[in-house]
């Protein structure tokens, strides 16, 4: 199947400017809820450009096995290019391609949220999972605790409307620990843990983390917007978050994400 340069070219601007910024610090700790070894298998749900199965795939080594599935053909695209060991598919979480009892071990990473049935997802994680697999899931927490982010939506709100602040938002959705542990103990998981994990975003500058958002993220949620509206946002936002830029001009922040770990029956 053909993929769409424009798909590719948002995911592009997505493995550039997020995963490195951001996403790249998670991928170890949520491994680390799964306490990989060599030689065994891993699917990554909702991998994206497959910075979390890359990393896998260090841990497991060659004797191991990693999948990651998507449901974007413009992020395996470029999946695709950065690791060839491992297995690229296209599918969703809440059908999972895969044979009963097939991995060790079920990782995703910022991936939850997005799920059209979550019920149902976690349901076919632990279907694919051998007896005792091990399942971890990171999701972000509140928006409200994360104050560069809330300035950078109230910006967007005002200059480009609700539905481009709401794609900035819906990353946000399931910051719930209560929420994750009812949703896990409602699909059969057993040993069930969620903990708050503290981050910290660096980007090169306030005006490098919102085109990210305006030109990588914000495409793929479906919201496009005209070049000037672009300019007018990012001089915008260089003034009001001002107080996130360290002294050499980078914007550092503070995050937080939500790890959820279980294991499936034996």
């Amino acid at each position: 199947m053909d993929v769409q340069p424009e798909a590719v070219q948002a995911a592009e601007a997505y493995e550039a400017m997020f995963v490195p910024a951001l996403f790249a610090q998670w991928a170890p700790r949520v491994l680390d809820g799964v306490a990989l070894s060599p030689g065994q298998r891993v699917l990554d749900v909702a991998c994206g450009t497959g910075v979390l199965a890359r990393e896998a795939a260090r841990r497991v080594g060659l004797s191991g096995a990693v999948s990651g599935l998507d449901p974007a053909p413009g992020m395996l695209a470029v999946a695709r290019r950065s690791a060839e060991v491992v297995d690229w598919r296209e599918g969703v979480a809440e059908s999972l391609p895969y044979a009963d009892g097939q991995f060790d071990a079920v990782v995703s990473q910022f991936g939850l949220m997005f799920f059209a049935d979550r019920v149902q997802a976690l349901r076919e994680m632990r279907r694919v999972l051998r007896p005792a697999g091990r399942l971890a899931v990171a999701v972000w927490s509140g928006l409200e605790t994360m104050p560069a982010l809330l300035r950078e939506v109230a910006v967007v709100e005002s200059l480009a409307g609700s539905a481009a602040a709401d794609a900035l938002r819906a990353p946000f959705c399931l910051a719930d620990a209560g929420r994750l542990q009812a949703l896990a103990n409602s699909t059969g998981w057993l040993g069930i843990s969620v903990q708050r994990l503290a981050g910290q975003a660096c980007f090169p500058s306030i005006r490098f983390l919102v085109e990210a958002d305006l030109r990588g993220w914000l495409p793929l949620m479906g919201v496009e917007l005209d070049e000037g509206l672009i300019q007018r946002i990012l001089d915008t936002a260089e003034s009001s978050m001002r107080n996130w830029v360290e002294p050499d001009g980078t914007a550092r922040f503070e995050v937080s994400a939500f790890l959820l770990t279980a294991s499936s029956p034996v």
